[in-house]
């Protein structure tokens, strides 16, 4: 199933792409999308569902952000080894975890509004998982069985904020509109294997990103189990797995990002996001 949020910002509908890739509104169904509403169990109850009895929206205007709230927005840093290197940073020995704020969820096609005093604003393409069903201490052959499903992320950063400041790299990474999520939160049955999936990010109609997530030094079973060492992770939290090369902190010299500047983020099988860069308000 490829599940979405359609209509003004903070007055989405909860709907569903049917097979011919026409949205259906779920909203007689679901009251949103969002903690246990995208539980495993939950979603077995869509797709129960007739979509043929459901309205067919003939036009859903804005793309929310797939999900309507997270209860943690965890993330992995450099999780590509290229990335690493282009960081000046080590290949990590074990999964690098961060968070942001819930507060920065976007919609897909939403602008990015910089935060005041920024001048090292970046880009990243990232594989998000979504959780099903509260997960601790959970096996690695086990872990997929935790998934509800997938979505593209773009990993929104302020480099100088993540990185010349004291403190953990939250600062950077939590912006309001820096974790556009979606278009679609797409079900894991409908992904077999995420290891497989090409990511790439255009900027300005340039593609600076351009890769897959079999280069990522850990999988998705792997973070899934290594984080469930050290937290339980609840249905509806997104995790955000990492982001290949071509980022702008890499390049010689250094780019980052300017109001007008446009980013296009795609995630295979999971959607493409549009986003303006605006100034800050």
């Amino acid at each position: 199933m490829k599940l979405l949020r359609y209509g003004p910002a903070g007055q989405e509908k909860p709907g569903i792409l049917d097979a011919a890739g026409k949205v259906r509104d779920l909203s007689g169904m679901v009251p949103d999308f969002g903690g246990a509403t995208v539980s495993l169990e939950a979603l077995d109850r869509i797709r129960e569902i007739d979509l043929g009895t459901l309205p067919v929206v003939s036009e859903p205007g804005r793309i929310g952000a797939c999900l309507a709230w997270v209860p943690n927005f965890h993330c992995v840093g450099l999780n590509y080894t290229k990335h690493a290197e282009e960081s000046g940073m080590p290949i990590p020995a074990e999964p690098i975890l961060f968070n942001k704020a819930t507060s920065a969820l976007s919609g897909p096609n939403d602008d990015v509004v910089l935060l005041r005093d920024s001048e090292r604003g970046d880009w990243e393409v990232e594989l998000g998982v979504v959780i099903g069903r509260a997960a601790h201490y959970v096996s690695e052959e086990e872990a997929l069985d935790y998934v509800a499903g997938y979505c593209t992320v773009n990993d929104v950063s302020e480099r100088e904020f993540q990185m010349d400041h004291l403190g953990q790299w939250v600062k950077g990474k939590s912006g309001p509109t820096f974790g556009p999520a979606g278009p679609w939160l797409v079900t894991a049955d409908e992904i077999p294997d995420p290891q497989v999936l090409r990511v790439s990010l255009d900027l300005n109609g340039e593609t600076v990103q351009d890769s897959n997530t079999s280069d990522m030094i850990f999988s998705v079973r792997e973070i899934v189990s290594y984080m469930s060492r050290f937290m339980k992770l609840l249905p509806g939290d997104i995790i955000a797995t990492g982001t290949p090369s071509g980022v702008g902190l890499g390049m010689n010299p250094p780019r980052f990002l300017k109001p007008g500047d446009v980013m296009e983020v795609h995630v295979e099988g999971l959607g493409s996001q549009k986003q303006k860069v605006v100034a800050p308000v």
